[in-house]
């Protein structure tokens, strides 16, 4: 089974980003346990702040891989063109939040995402990753 990890912006600065919201383990060690604990699935991990890479990330992989897991950070909440994106692509894909953004500012309480996603896994930690993970293998 072929996963992939998106990330979007800011995520690349976990573990010293806002420790108090998410944490203070960086994403490069907590995917490396990832792929330790599931060393038969083919785990891979992108992440960017740019957009439009995003975008280009699930075009590349939205056909051939089996399912995509996908923070998108702050443009959960801007990014129709994400959205659209998703729609676009065969394979399904997983949102996943590390904080609850339902506890946060008013404006994250909406994703322009959830709608066109397979599912939603909110504020679990890194938690959440491993539980899309484990909804794929099942």
């Amino acid at each position: 089974m072929k996963l992939i990890i998106i990330n979007g912006p800011n995520l690349n600065l976990l573990g010293t980003r806002e420790p108090h919201i998410y944490g203070r383990q960086s994403f490069e060690d907590y995917f490396l346990k990832l792929q330790e604990d599931y060393p038969h699935l083919t785990l891979h991990y992108f992440q960017s702040n740019h957009e439009g890479r995003i975008i280009d990330k699930l075009h590349e992989v939205g056909f051939s891989y089996d399912g995509i897991i996908l923070n998108a950070g702050a443009y959960t909440h801007t990014s129709i063109a994400i959205a659209d994106a998703i729609a676009a692509i065969r394979t399904p894909v997983i949102e996943v939040h590390i904080s609850n953004v339902h506890e946060r500012e008013e404006f994250r309480h909406h994703s322009y995402l959830s709608a066109v996603c397979r599912g939603l896994i909110v504020g679990l930690g890194l938690k959440g990753y491993e539980l899309a993970i484990r909804f794929f293998l099942e």
